[in-house]
């Protein structure tokens, strides 16, 4: 088993490249979520900076952005060069790799997978739908927050205070969180005790409950994942029923259903609160 400690996603965003965003947001889906889960075999990062502690931070934070949902595979932050044969495993990952390992990796025999340099903010190998993966609105809601938010950084980057400069930070994992919450923020309706007092969760009804064609074919294969899997096994087996973070924010999300007169992009960003309400004013 591998562990890896939490990350304060606050300390690396600040400088955390564009195209990482970019993964994140072609890479929600199936069993690994930012690997191409059901349809990608895995996800390398490699960096051609000599630091270690760049490309960790980086891979840490991919992780982190997955929250509520925990990555079920291979992960390994800085993979060394004589370990560089795992990208050839048929079964998912996220690794990532120095800039010396990269010519070992072009001799080998990588069926599905997409790999990022770092350090030129550019795909060495990527597959040809990412960008059809995930539902179209979601997927610009979600790009207009976060390219809102570089735009500032560049702009007022030597007057920011701490105040704003924690602001923008967060609103990258609140951005995230959103997207989570309007693809599976309605899942504890679904949760139900049988005869035995067992929590079931009702799958398909969960899915068919939805409105939007595109979240729907996005569960078809998302709900297919062991990291969904893996989220839902620990709210039917959960004794404690203490609300974290996310129980929360799906609580208040439930209570902006029947509110129906924003959608797609602009209920995204209204449901960012006050992260947004800071970016207008920015603006």
């Amino acid at each position: 088993m591998l562990s890896f400690c939490s990350v304060d996603i606050s300390q690396i965003t600040r400088n955390f490249p564009q195209l990482l965003f970019s993964i994140l947001l072609r890479n929600i889906n199936a069993s690994v979520s930012v690997s191409r889960p059901m349809s990608t075999a895995g996800c390398c990062l490699q960096s051609t900076t000599p630091f270690h502690g760049t490309l960790s931070s980086c891979i840490h934070a991919v992780v982190a952005l997955l929250y509520p949902f925990s990555w079920q595979h291979t992960f390994i932050p800085v993979l060394p060069a004589s370990m560089v044969d795992i990208v050839c495993c048929p079964t998912p990952f996220l690794v990532g790799l120095l800039s010396s390992s990269l010519p070992k990796l072009k001799d080998l025999p990588v069926e599905e997978a997409l790999m990022v340099d770092l350090g030129t903010d550019r795909f060495i190998r990527q597959m040809d739908d990412e960008a059809s993966l995930l539902p179209r609105k979601l997927q610009s809601a979600l790009e207009l927050a976060l390219e809102q938010r570089n735009d500032i950084i560049n702009q007022d980057s030597d007057s920011e205070s701490d105040e704003e400069s924690n602001s923008l930070n967060s609103l990258v994992s609140e951005a995230f969180i959103r997207f989570f919450l309007e693809t599976i923020g309605h899942y504890s309706l679904f949760l139900t005790q049988n005869e035995r007092g067992e929590r079931i969760f009702q799958r398909e009804a969960f899915r068919k409950s939805v409105a939007s064609k595109s979240i729907r074919r996005f569960l078809g294969v998302f709900m297919e994942s062991q990291m969904f899997a893996g989220f839902i096994q620990d709210r039917e087996l959960r004794k404690c029923r203490a609300k974290g973070l996310f129980e929360q924010r799906a609580d208040q999300y439930l209570e902006e259903l029947p509110d129906t007169e924003q959608s797609g992009v602009n209920k995204f960003l209204k449901g960012l609160g006050s992260k947004m309400k800071f970016l207008h004013k920015k603006n």
